[in-house]
């Protein structure tokens, strides 16, 4: 996300996985007990086309008429432990939508830590429940966990973008749109999706098994979920998914993800590196990385003003299109594209 001409904002903005070879889910922990009454359990693997992913699920089959519904056990391998990585077991509904993510409780089976949803949002962040301590993050991502701040987004603030050359969120989709086009059918991850407004446009379009809305603030995941709620085109078999995480440490397991956006958010980042890093750990070869942001100055800012104008801006990561380059290329990424609009970027590049 991020501010206006010359400021900026900050964290805005299925079963994909590979196969892995794990006891049987009732075997890994008490966590998920198999049913006293089921008869039989079907163990099977289902493999989407296109995409090197799967998920182990285990469905009871039988049970008598009386009996309390089953709960069907599933071992996801979408989400990950954001401590050590392990691929978390899961216990409720299958599925990646608000409803099924709910009613679901979340395990690490290396880790013994678990995760479930509070306030609406899955909270997959390392200091997930922890009583005494509380993380303060740099003032470009505390601006927007303010509640303040995550109401104002969508209702004014990011169309103030314009003044400096973003096209406005209906072009930027249909332009990120082009260059996911390989990753349909897939996961797509929008991190820092800040109140969900490019989230929400993924997810609509009916092209991917699942839509990760994820963001740090807290307060930015509860107004993604009331748009959503008030959205009547959404329902409740809607494949989206609302979640707190940091985009330093997200709870993916590597090569998992086939695509990832990130609007208006690279500036905002403590550490673009690191950040990068990470997307490119989550994503599947092929996978597509698209993001948008501010640059320093525009190609037109005069020499003799840039330096004051770094000055000012300093507080955020504003880099320029070669750097941008430099760092998605470091970091592991390749085919690299940009486009240019005064201080607007959209960028590109690829897992090999």
């Amino acid at each position: 996300m991020a501010m206006a001409a010359l400021t900026a904002s900050s964290s805005s903005s299925s079963s994909a996985i590979a196969l892995i070879n794990k006891p049987l889910l009732p075997n890994r922990s008490s966590f998920f007990s198999s049913n006293s009454h089921s008869r039989l359990l079907r163990f099977s693997a289902s493999v989407r086309p296109r995409f090197p992913s799967a998920a182990i699920r285990a469905a009871a089959l039988e049970s008598d008429k009386n009996e309390t519904p089953i709960v069907e056990i599933e071992e996801t391998q979408v989400f990950a432990c954001p401590v050590c990585y392990e691929p978390l077991m899961r216990k409720g509904p299958s599925g990646i939508n608000l409803q099924a993510i709910y009613r679901s409780g979340f395990k690490c089976g290396q880790c013994n830590k678990t995760y479930s949803s509070k306030d609406e949002y899955l909270d997959l962040t390392v200091t997930a429940d922890l009583d005494d301590y509380n993380e303060v993050k740099p003032i470009t991502t505390e601006l927007f966990r303010s509640p303040l701040v995550s109401f104002l987004y969508e209702r004014g603030w990011r169309q103030n973008f314009k003044r400096s050359g973003f096209p406005g969120p209906e072009e930027e989709f249909r332009m990120a749109e082009e260059y996911f086009k390989e990753a349909e059918g897939g996961v797509l991850v929008d991190v820092s999706c800040g109140s969900g407004l490019f989230s929400r446009k993924f997810a609509k379009s009916g092209k991917y098994s699942g839509v990760i809305a994820l963001d740090y603030s807290e307060n930015m995941l509860r107004q993604c979920n009331e748009f959503i709620k008030k959205d009547n085109t959404f329902d409740r078999s809607t494949n989206i998914a609302v979640v707190r995480a940091d985009v330093s440490r997200l709870p993916f397991p590597s090569a998992s993800v086939d695509a990832v956006h990130a609007g208006a958010a690279l500036h905002c980042w403590p550490s673009p590196t690191n950040a990068i890093a990470e997307i490119c750990r989550v994503l599947r070869s092929g996978g597509v990385f698209v993001g948008t942001t501010f640059l320093r100055y525009s190609p037109s800012t005069p020499w003799i003003i840039r330096p004051f104008q770094s000055r000012i801006l300093q507080s955020y990561n504003y880099l320029m299109q070669d750097e941008i380059k430099d760092v998605c290329t470091s970091c592991g990424l390749t085919d690299y594209e940009a486009i240019v609009q005064d201080s607007f970027i959209m960028f590109t590049a690829r897992k090999p």
